[in-house]
C-alpha cells in the first residue's frame, strides 16, 4: 500500500474516501482512532492508503477534483510494508 494523502482535516478524509469509493478504488484510512489516545486534538494526521496498483489512478481522481495539493508529495515514502 502507499500513502495517499496524509491530513489533520477530517472533513478531507470523507471528501477523499467518498470520492474513492465512488471510483470504486479500495482504500484504508490508518491512524483514524489515534484521536482517542490524544484527547481529540487532531494533533496527529490521518493516512489514506492505496493499492499500489490503484496509487496512479487514485492521484488522477483527486487532481480532476482539485485536491493535487493534498496528495502526499513524496512517492518513494516507505510504504506500511517497508517499515
Amino acid at each position: 500500500m502507499r500513502e495517499l494523502v496524509r491530513t489533520n482535516n477530517a472533513v478531507l478524509v470523507s471528501a477523499v474516501g467518498a470520492l474513492l469509493d465512488g471510483a470504486g478504488i479500495p482504500y484504508s484510512v490508518l491512524d483514524q482512532n489515534m484521536s482517542v489516545l490524544e484527547g481529540s486534538l487532531g494533533i496527529l494526521p490521518r493516512r489514506i492508503m492505496v493499492d499500489d496498483d490503484h496509487h496512479d489512478a487514485a492521484c488522477r481522481l483527486l487532481k480532476d477534483a482539485g485536491l493535487a495539493k493534498e496528495i502526499t508529495t513524496d512517492s518513494r515514502r516507505p510504504n506500511t510494508r517497508d517499515v
